[in-house]
Protein backbone atom coordinates (compact mmCIF):
# COMPACT_ATOMS: atom_id res chain seq x y z
CA UNK A 1 0.00 0.00 0.00
CA UNK A 2 1.13 3.56 -0.86
CA UNK A 3 0.59 6.58 0.34
CA UNK A 4 0.82 8.44 -2.66
CA UNK A 5 -2.80 6.24 -3.95
CA UNK A 6 -4.64 6.77 -0.63
CA UNK A 7 -3.79 10.79 -1.54
CA UNK A 8 -4.74 10.28 -5.22
CA UNK A 9 -7.73 8.72 -4.27
CA UNK A 10 -9.36 10.91 -1.94
CA UNK A 11 -8.17 13.45 -4.43
CA UNK A 12 -10.67 12.37 -6.83
CA UNK A 13 -13.34 11.98 -4.56
CA UNK A 14 -12.90 8.51 -3.99
CA UNK A 15 -14.13 6.32 -0.22
CA UNK A 16 -11.18 5.45 1.85
CA UNK A 17 -11.16 1.48 2.81
CA UNK A 18 -10.67 0.73 6.53
CA UNK A 19 -7.29 -0.64 5.68
CA UNK A 20 -6.45 2.27 3.86
CA UNK A 21 -7.15 4.46 6.67
CA UNK A 22 -5.52 2.56 9.47
CA UNK A 23 -1.99 2.07 7.10
CA UNK A 24 -2.32 6.49 7.60
CA UNK A 25 -2.90 6.58 10.95
CA UNK A 26 -0.21 3.80 11.74
CA UNK A 27 2.35 5.47 9.38
CA UNK A 28 0.88 9.18 11.25
CA UNK A 29 2.20 7.91 14.53
CA UNK A 30 5.41 5.88 13.58
CA UNK A 31 6.78 9.04 11.72
CA UNK A 32 6.86 6.34 8.52
CA UNK A 33 4.69 8.85 6.63
CA UNK A 34 5.95 11.96 5.65
CA UNK A 35 4.50 15.82 6.87
CA UNK A 36 4.05 16.75 3.10
CA UNK A 37 2.20 13.47 2.31
CA UNK A 38 -0.07 13.71 5.28
CA UNK A 39 -0.49 17.39 4.77
CA UNK A 40 -1.65 16.47 0.82
CA UNK A 41 -4.29 14.14 2.25
CA UNK A 42 -6.03 16.70 5.13
CA UNK A 43 -6.34 18.89 2.11
CA UNK A 44 -7.96 16.51 -0.06
CA UNK A 45 -10.20 15.31 2.62
CA UNK A 46 -11.00 19.54 3.00
CA UNK A 47 -11.85 19.95 -0.86
CA UNK A 48 -13.40 16.30 -1.09
CA UNK A 49 -15.38 15.53 2.38
CA UNK A 50 -15.33 12.69 4.38
CA UNK A 51 -18.06 9.95 4.62
CA UNK A 52 -19.48 9.30 8.18
CA UNK A 53 -17.89 5.61 7.90
CA UNK A 54 -14.69 6.81 6.82
CA UNK A 55 -14.92 9.57 9.84
CA UNK A 56 -15.57 6.45 12.12
CA UNK A 57 -13.05 4.44 11.07
CA UNK A 58 -10.48 7.55 11.35
CA UNK A 59 -11.64 8.05 15.19
CA UNK A 60 -11.67 4.46 16.05
CA UNK A 61 -8.06 3.83 14.58
CA UNK A 62 -6.67 7.45 16.19
CA UNK A 63 -8.21 6.09 19.49
CA UNK A 64 -6.18 2.96 19.03
CA UNK A 65 -3.21 4.57 18.42
CA UNK A 66 -2.12 4.86 21.80
CA UNK A 67 -3.39 4.07 25.40
CA UNK A 68 -6.36 3.29 26.37
CA UNK A 69 -7.82 3.67 30.06
CA UNK A 70 -9.34 0.60 31.29
CA UNK A 71 -11.79 1.47 34.02
CA UNK A 72 -13.34 -1.87 34.68
CA UNK A 73 -12.15 -1.82 37.80
CA UNK A 74 -14.67 0.84 38.66
CA UNK A 75 -18.28 -0.39 39.82
CA UNK A 76 -21.29 0.81 37.78
CA UNK A 77 -21.81 3.21 34.81
CA UNK A 78 -18.86 5.44 34.22
CA UNK A 79 -19.82 9.06 33.03
CA UNK A 80 -17.83 11.68 30.96
CA UNK A 81 -18.53 14.78 29.93
CA UNK A 82 -16.84 17.22 26.81
CA UNK A 83 -16.98 20.95 26.14
CA UNK A 84 -15.88 22.45 22.93
CA UNK A 85 -14.44 25.55 24.65
CA UNK A 86 -15.13 28.68 25.48
CA UNK A 87 -14.34 31.44 27.61
CA UNK A 88 -15.88 31.63 31.67
CA UNK A 89 -16.91 27.68 30.79
CA UNK A 90 -16.11 26.27 34.49
CA UNK A 91 -19.03 23.49 34.08
CA UNK A 92 -16.95 20.72 34.56
CA UNK A 93 -16.01 21.81 37.64
CA UNK A 94 -19.59 21.83 39.32
CA UNK A 95 -21.46 19.06 36.95
CA UNK A 96 -18.82 16.39 37.90
CA UNK A 97 -19.11 16.88 41.43
CA UNK A 98 -23.13 16.91 40.93
CA UNK A 99 -22.92 13.41 39.14
CA UNK A 100 -21.09 11.87 41.68
CA UNK A 101 -22.42 13.05 44.53
CA UNK A 102 -26.07 11.11 43.24
CA UNK A 103 -23.96 7.93 42.65
CA UNK A 104 -22.34 8.38 39.23
CA UNK A 105 -18.37 7.84 39.12
CA UNK A 106 -17.18 10.72 36.77
CA UNK A 107 -13.49 9.77 35.24
CA UNK A 108 -12.53 12.49 33.34
CA UNK A 109 -9.15 13.34 31.36
CA UNK A 110 -9.23 17.49 30.80
CA UNK A 111 -7.28 19.63 28.60
CA UNK A 112 -4.60 22.67 29.37
CA UNK A 113 -6.00 26.08 27.73
CA UNK A 114 -4.51 27.13 24.32
CA UNK A 115 -5.71 30.88 22.75
CA UNK A 116 -8.93 32.68 24.32
CA UNK A 117 -10.56 29.27 25.86
CA UNK A 118 -9.58 28.08 29.11
CA UNK A 119 -8.82 24.92 30.10
CA UNK A 120 -10.11 23.11 33.04
CA UNK A 121 -6.63 21.53 33.72
CA UNK A 122 -5.62 25.05 34.20
CA UNK A 123 -8.14 26.15 36.77
CA UNK A 124 -7.72 22.94 38.88
CA UNK A 125 -3.77 23.65 38.74
CA UNK A 126 -4.80 27.46 40.56
CA UNK A 127 -5.67 25.80 43.77
CA UNK A 128 -2.17 25.05 46.11
CA UNK A 129 -1.16 21.49 46.17
CA UNK A 130 -3.48 20.24 43.75
CA UNK A 131 -2.40 17.12 41.12
CA UNK A 132 -3.43 17.17 38.01
CA UNK A 133 -0.98 14.30 36.85
CA UNK A 134 -2.03 10.79 38.37
CA UNK A 135 -0.78 7.41 37.34
CA UNK A 136 -3.52 5.29 36.08
CA UNK A 137 -3.72 2.93 39.00
CA UNK A 138 -4.07 6.54 41.12
CA UNK A 139 -6.70 8.20 38.49
CA UNK A 140 -9.13 4.25 39.38
CA UNK A 141 -8.51 4.42 42.77
CA UNK A 142 -9.83 8.00 43.21
CA UNK A 143 -12.48 7.48 41.49
CA UNK A 144 -13.39 4.62 43.58
CA UNK A 145 -12.99 6.21 46.75
CA UNK A 146 -14.48 9.87 45.66
CA UNK A 147 -16.76 9.55 42.72
CA UNK A 148 -14.71 12.09 40.53
CA UNK A 149 -11.54 12.50 39.88
CA UNK A 150 -10.25 15.60 36.85
CA UNK A 151 -6.67 14.80 35.60
CA UNK A 152 -4.76 16.07 32.91
CA UNK A 153 -4.35 13.64 29.19
CA UNK A 154 -1.26 11.43 29.44
CA UNK A 155 1.04 11.90 26.42
CA UNK A 156 0.29 8.72 25.02
CA UNK A 157 -3.70 9.25 25.02
CA UNK A 158 -4.42 9.19 20.67
CA UNK A 159 -1.13 10.29 19.80
CA UNK A 160 -2.20 10.08 16.26
CA UNK A 161 -4.82 12.89 16.82
CA UNK A 162 -1.66 14.89 18.23
CA UNK A 163 0.53 14.96 15.30
CA UNK A 164 -2.54 14.92 12.67
CA UNK A 165 -3.65 18.45 14.79
CA UNK A 166 -0.40 19.96 14.70
CA UNK A 167 -0.05 19.58 11.10
CA UNK A 168 -3.89 20.95 10.57
CA UNK A 169 -2.86 23.76 12.64
CA UNK A 170 -0.08 24.80 10.28
CA UNK A 171 -2.17 23.78 6.95
CA UNK A 172 -5.26 25.63 6.73
CA UNK A 173 -7.56 22.67 7.52
CA UNK A 174 -8.69 22.63 11.20
CA UNK A 175 -12.15 23.44 10.73
CA UNK A 176 -13.04 20.59 8.71
CA UNK A 177 -16.34 18.96 10.96
CA UNK A 178 -15.23 15.24 10.29
CA UNK A 179 -11.32 15.87 11.67
CA UNK A 180 -12.52 17.97 14.64
CA UNK A 181 -14.90 15.34 15.16
CA UNK A 182 -12.60 12.45 15.08
CA UNK A 183 -10.09 14.24 17.35
CA UNK A 184 -12.68 15.08 20.19
CA UNK A 185 -14.10 11.42 19.83
CA UNK A 186 -10.96 9.89 19.47
CA UNK A 187 -9.59 10.99 23.06
CA UNK A 188 -12.91 10.29 24.70
CA UNK A 189 -13.39 6.79 23.32
CA UNK A 190 -9.42 6.40 24.32
CA UNK A 191 -10.71 7.65 27.96
CA UNK A 192 -13.04 4.59 28.37
CA UNK A 193 -16.35 6.01 29.85
CA UNK A 194 -19.30 4.04 29.60
CA UNK A 195 -22.11 7.16 28.82
CA UNK A 196 -20.51 10.66 26.96
CA UNK A 197 -22.07 13.87 27.01
CA UNK A 198 -21.06 16.64 24.44
CA UNK A 199 -21.67 20.18 25.45
CA UNK A 200 -20.93 22.46 21.92
CA UNK A 201 -20.63 25.74 22.15
CA UNK A 202 -21.85 28.26 19.20
CA UNK A 203 -21.42 31.87 19.16
CA UNK A 204 -18.70 34.66 19.17
CA UNK A 205 -16.67 32.58 22.00
CA UNK A 206 -16.44 29.36 20.60
CA UNK A 207 -15.21 27.83 17.24
CA UNK A 208 -18.15 26.78 16.12
CA UNK A 209 -19.80 30.44 15.38
CA UNK A 210 -23.54 29.10 13.98
CA UNK A 211 -25.93 26.90 15.40
CA UNK A 212 -26.02 25.56 12.06
CA UNK A 213 -22.32 24.47 12.45
CA UNK A 214 -22.62 23.27 16.27
CA UNK A 215 -25.51 21.04 15.40
CA UNK A 216 -23.64 19.56 12.18
CA UNK A 217 -20.24 18.72 14.63
CA UNK A 218 -22.59 17.28 17.63
CA UNK A 219 -24.84 15.08 15.06
CA UNK A 220 -21.02 13.55 13.68
CA UNK A 221 -20.04 13.52 17.43
CA UNK A 222 -23.13 11.66 18.38
CA UNK A 223 -22.93 9.27 15.71
CA UNK A 224 -19.57 8.32 16.30
CA UNK A 225 -19.64 7.32 19.75
CA UNK A 226 -23.28 5.53 19.39
CA UNK A 227 -21.39 3.39 16.28
CA UNK A 228 -18.58 3.10 18.91
CA UNK A 229 -21.23 1.67 21.54
CA UNK A 230 -20.79 4.39 23.67
CA UNK A 231 -24.17 5.95 25.31
CA UNK A 232 -23.67 9.34 23.47
CA UNK A 233 -25.69 12.67 23.69
CA UNK A 234 -24.68 16.46 22.90
CA UNK A 235 -26.17 19.47 23.55
CA UNK A 236 -26.11 22.95 22.15
CA UNK A 237 -25.24 25.91 24.70
CA UNK A 238 -24.74 29.76 23.88
CA UNK A 239 -21.12 31.58 24.00
CA UNK A 240 -22.07 34.93 22.44
CA UNK A 241 -21.20 35.89 26.67
CA UNK A 242 -18.86 34.79 28.47
CA UNK A 243 -20.51 32.10 31.07
CA UNK A 244 -20.81 33.89 34.81
CA UNK A 245 -19.01 36.69 35.78
CA UNK A 246 -15.45 35.18 36.31
CA UNK A 247 -12.75 34.68 33.16
CA UNK A 248 -9.08 33.36 34.74
CA UNK A 249 -8.28 30.37 36.38
CA UNK A 250 -8.39 31.16 40.36
CA UNK A 251 -11.59 33.09 39.86
CA UNK A 252 -12.84 30.50 38.16
CA UNK A 253 -12.53 27.87 40.90
CA UNK A 254 -13.77 30.45 43.28
CA UNK A 255 -17.19 31.11 41.15
CA UNK A 256 -17.20 27.17 40.65
CA UNK A 257 -16.99 26.86 44.59
CA UNK A 258 -19.63 29.33 44.98
CA UNK A 259 -21.96 27.86 42.41
CA UNK A 260 -21.41 24.33 43.74
CA UNK A 261 -22.55 26.60 47.10
CA UNK A 262 -25.84 27.01 45.25
CA UNK A 263 -25.11 30.77 45.42
CA UNK A 264 -23.79 31.51 41.60
CA UNK A 265 -24.59 33.59 38.68
CA UNK A 266 -28.02 32.26 37.50
CA UNK A 267 -26.80 31.15 33.60
CA UNK A 268 -23.92 29.22 35.21
CA UNK A 269 -26.08 27.48 37.53
CA UNK A 270 -28.56 26.66 34.74
CA UNK A 271 -26.80 25.22 32.32
CA UNK A 272 -24.97 23.08 34.68
CA UNK A 273 -28.14 21.71 36.15
CA UNK A 274 -29.04 21.34 32.29
CA UNK A 275 -25.81 19.07 31.77
CA UNK A 276 -25.77 17.39 35.19
CA UNK A 277 -29.51 16.25 34.43
CA UNK A 278 -28.56 15.20 31.03
CA UNK A 279 -25.82 12.70 31.98
CA UNK A 280 -27.96 11.49 35.15
CA UNK A 281 -30.63 11.04 32.31
CA UNK A 282 -28.01 8.84 30.22
CA UNK A 283 -27.42 6.74 33.33
CA UNK A 284 -30.73 5.45 34.20
CA UNK A 285 -31.58 8.04 36.96
CA UNK A 286 -34.90 9.15 35.72
CA UNK A 287 -36.60 11.27 33.44
CA UNK A 288 -34.65 14.73 32.17
CA UNK A 289 -36.93 16.63 34.60
CA UNK A 290 -36.65 14.09 37.47
CA UNK A 291 -32.78 14.22 37.11
CA UNK A 292 -32.96 18.08 36.78
CA UNK A 293 -34.43 18.09 40.36
CA UNK A 294 -32.11 15.71 41.68
CA UNK A 295 -28.84 17.90 40.33
CA UNK A 296 -30.79 20.69 42.39
CA UNK A 297 -30.73 19.17 45.40
CA UNK A 298 -27.52 18.25 45.08
CA UNK A 299 -26.62 22.21 45.00
CA UNK A 300 -29.05 22.89 47.86
CA UNK A 301 -28.42 20.17 50.28
CA UNK A 302 -24.67 20.40 49.83
CA UNK A 303 -23.89 17.48 49.21
CA UNK A 304 -21.94 18.10 45.43
CA UNK A 305 -19.88 20.61 47.44
CA UNK A 306 -18.51 18.04 49.71
CA UNK A 307 -18.08 16.17 46.57
CA UNK A 308 -15.45 18.31 44.94
CA UNK A 309 -13.82 19.18 48.78
CA UNK A 310 -13.39 15.37 48.84
CA UNK A 311 -11.91 15.66 45.10
CA UNK A 312 -9.42 18.30 45.89
CA UNK A 313 -8.26 16.55 48.99
CA UNK A 314 -7.58 13.08 47.15
CA UNK A 315 -5.58 15.12 44.72
CA UNK A 316 -3.85 16.73 47.37
CA UNK A 317 -4.98 20.28 46.73
CA UNK A 318 -5.72 22.34 49.71
CA UNK A 319 -9.13 22.33 51.18
CA UNK A 320 -9.40 25.13 53.07
CA UNK A 321 -9.07 27.61 50.16
CA UNK A 322 -11.71 25.73 49.01
CA UNK A 323 -13.43 26.31 51.79
CA UNK A 324 -12.32 30.32 52.48
CA UNK A 325 -11.53 32.00 48.70
CA UNK A 326 -10.47 34.85 50.32
CA UNK A 327 -6.64 32.76 50.96
CA UNK A 328 -6.07 32.14 46.90
CA UNK A 329 -3.04 33.93 46.40
CA UNK A 330 -4.84 37.81 44.51
CA UNK A 331 -3.09 39.46 41.67
CA UNK A 332 -0.94 42.69 42.38
CA UNK A 333 -3.06 45.07 40.55
CA UNK A 334 -6.94 45.22 40.29
CA UNK A 335 -7.93 47.92 37.41
CA UNK A 336 -11.49 48.80 37.09
CA UNK A 337 -12.88 49.45 33.67
CA UNK A 338 -15.07 52.21 33.39
CA UNK A 339 -18.29 52.61 30.39
CA UNK A 340 -17.13 54.98 27.85
CA UNK A 341 -21.07 55.51 27.42
CA UNK A 342 -25.02 55.10 28.72
CA UNK A 343 -26.72 52.58 27.13
CA UNK A 344 -27.85 48.33 27.06
CA UNK A 345 -24.71 46.45 26.23
CA UNK A 346 -26.39 45.12 22.90
CA UNK A 347 -23.53 42.43 21.67
CA UNK A 348 -20.55 40.82 23.20
CA UNK A 349 -17.38 39.32 20.93
CA UNK A 350 -16.79 36.87 23.65
CA UNK A 351 -13.82 35.79 21.87
CA UNK A 352 -12.23 39.55 22.30
CA UNK A 353 -13.05 39.05 25.84
CA UNK A 354 -10.95 35.73 25.99
CA UNK A 355 -8.13 37.44 23.83
CA UNK A 356 -8.22 40.63 26.84
CA UNK A 357 -8.00 37.91 29.69
CA UNK A 358 -4.68 35.93 27.80
CA UNK A 359 -3.53 39.51 27.69
CA UNK A 360 -3.39 40.22 31.11
CA UNK A 361 -1.94 36.56 31.93
CA UNK A 362 -4.47 34.39 32.58
CA UNK A 363 -3.91 32.58 29.44
CA UNK A 364 -1.48 30.69 26.88
CA UNK A 365 -0.70 31.63 23.21
CA UNK A 366 1.34 28.40 23.03
CA UNK A 367 1.42 25.52 24.88
CA UNK A 368 4.58 26.13 26.19
CA UNK A 369 3.78 29.37 27.80
CA UNK A 370 3.45 29.70 31.53
CA UNK A 371 0.38 31.37 32.83
CA UNK A 372 -0.77 33.60 36.14
CA UNK A 373 -3.26 31.87 38.21
CA UNK A 374 -4.36 34.80 39.58
CA UNK A 375 -4.89 37.11 36.74
CA UNK A 376 -8.26 37.67 34.86
CA UNK A 377 -11.61 39.55 34.30
CA UNK A 378 -14.38 39.56 36.83
CA UNK A 379 -17.54 41.17 34.97
CA UNK A 380 -19.82 43.28 36.22
CA UNK A 381 -21.87 43.76 33.24
CA UNK A 382 -23.00 41.59 30.49
CA UNK A 383 -25.09 41.27 27.37
CA UNK A 384 -28.45 42.22 28.26
CA UNK A 385 -27.51 44.65 31.07
CA UNK A 386 -27.79 48.29 31.18
CA UNK A 387 -24.51 50.65 32.21
CA UNK A 388 -24.54 54.40 33.30
CA UNK A 389 -21.12 56.22 31.88
CA UNK A 390 -18.42 56.01 33.89
CA UNK A 391 -19.99 53.22 35.91
CA UNK A 392 -17.67 49.82 36.20
CA UNK A 393 -18.29 47.12 33.76
CA UNK A 394 -15.69 44.82 34.96
CA UNK A 395 -12.40 44.63 37.00
CA UNK A 396 -9.39 43.48 35.85
CA UNK A 397 -6.68 41.24 37.28
CA UNK A 398 -3.02 40.93 36.75
CA UNK A 399 0.30 41.63 37.83
CA UNK A 400 1.44 42.73 34.81
CA UNK A 401 0.01 46.54 34.84
CA UNK A 402 1.52 47.26 31.84
CA UNK A 403 -0.23 45.10 30.17
CA UNK A 404 -3.71 47.01 31.32
CA UNK A 405 -3.76 49.57 28.21
CA UNK A 406 -3.33 47.10 25.45
CA UNK A 407 -6.41 44.36 27.16
CA UNK A 408 -8.39 47.57 28.15
CA UNK A 409 -8.72 48.45 24.34
CA UNK A 410 -9.42 44.76 23.14
CA UNK A 411 -11.56 44.72 26.03
CA UNK A 412 -13.69 47.43 24.62
CA UNK A 413 -13.53 47.03 20.55
CA UNK A 414 -15.73 43.57 22.27
CA UNK A 415 -18.73 45.60 23.16
CA UNK A 416 -21.27 47.15 21.70
CA UNK A 417 -24.21 49.50 23.40
CA UNK A 418 -27.47 50.63 22.20
CA UNK A 419 -30.40 52.66 23.66
CA UNK A 420 -32.78 49.75 22.98
CA UNK A 421 -32.89 46.50 25.16
CA UNK A 422 -31.41 44.04 23.22
CA UNK A 423 -33.87 40.24 23.24
CA UNK A 424 -33.30 37.92 25.98
CA UNK A 425 -30.91 34.97 24.99
CA UNK A 426 -31.55 33.14 28.40
CA UNK A 427 -32.56 29.93 26.62
CA UNK A 428 -31.31 30.27 23.46
CA UNK A 429 -31.11 27.23 21.35
CA UNK A 430 -31.27 25.33 23.68
CA UNK A 431 -31.52 21.32 22.70
CA UNK A 432 -30.65 17.88 23.18
CA UNK A 433 -28.98 15.91 20.25
CA UNK A 434 -29.00 11.58 20.50
CA UNK A 435 -29.58 8.65 18.37
CA UNK A 436 -30.78 7.06 20.90
CA UNK A 437 -32.28 6.23 24.30
CA UNK A 438 -29.81 5.37 27.17
CA UNK A 439 -29.74 1.88 28.22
Amino acid sequence: MRMYDIILKKRNGGTLTDSEINFFVGGITDGSIPDYQSAALLMAIYFKDMTLEETVMLTKSMAASGDTVDLSEIPGIKADKHSTGGVGDKTTLIVAPIVASLGISTAKMSGKGLGHTGGTIDKLASIPGFRTELSQNEFIEAVKTVGVCLISQTGNIAPADKKLYALRDVTATVDIPQLIAASIMSKKLASGADTILLDVKFGSGAFMKTTEEAEKLARLMVAIGENAGKNTAAVLSDMSVPLGHAVGNSLEIIEATETLQNRGPSDLTELCVKLASIMLWQCGKGTVEQCRELAIISLVDGSAFEKFKQMVKTQGGDVKVIENTELFPKAETIHSVRSPKSGWISAMDTEKCGIASVILGAGRETKEEGIDYSAGIYLLKKLGDFIEKGETLAFFHTNKPERITEAERTFSEALEFSDEKPKDRSDNQWKILTSSHPK
